[in-house]
């Protein structure tokens, strides 16, 4: 049984990995307020959850174990919560989504 959890612990990190990875990329990356912050709302709230999942994984049945699930729910639900808000904020002050610039040649 040890050996399960730990590789489903094993796993659980390295998808949290790549999302935290993926949304750093996409804060980096994109072009505009709507895309980072939905790149931020995903690295947030898959990222850090699973990662969370995974130590709650590791620490067997203990008070400290509910504490994590809940800190999980907390990120889970204020992520995208806080990114729909900067988005709506943003789009009630006039700003518009980035587009993709014609190209004259076409």
């Amino acid at each position: 049984m040890t050996l399960v959890l730990n590789v489903l612990s094993v796993a659980l990190i390295l998808v949290g990995l790549t999302f935290v990875l993926g949304g750093t990329v996409g804060l980096v990356r994109l072009p505009d307020l709507f895309s980072r912050a939905h790149a931020a709302s995903k690295c947030d709230s898959v990222g850090a959850g699973s990662i969370l999942l995974a130590l709650a994984l590791q620490g067997g049945l203990a008070f400290g174990d509910l504490k994590i699930v809940l800190l999980v729910l907390l990120a889970l639900v204020s992520a995208p919560t806080t990114a729909h808000a900067l988005a709506r904020a943003g789009y009630r002050t006039g700003l518009r989504a980035w587009t993709r610039p014609e190209r004259e040649d076409a």
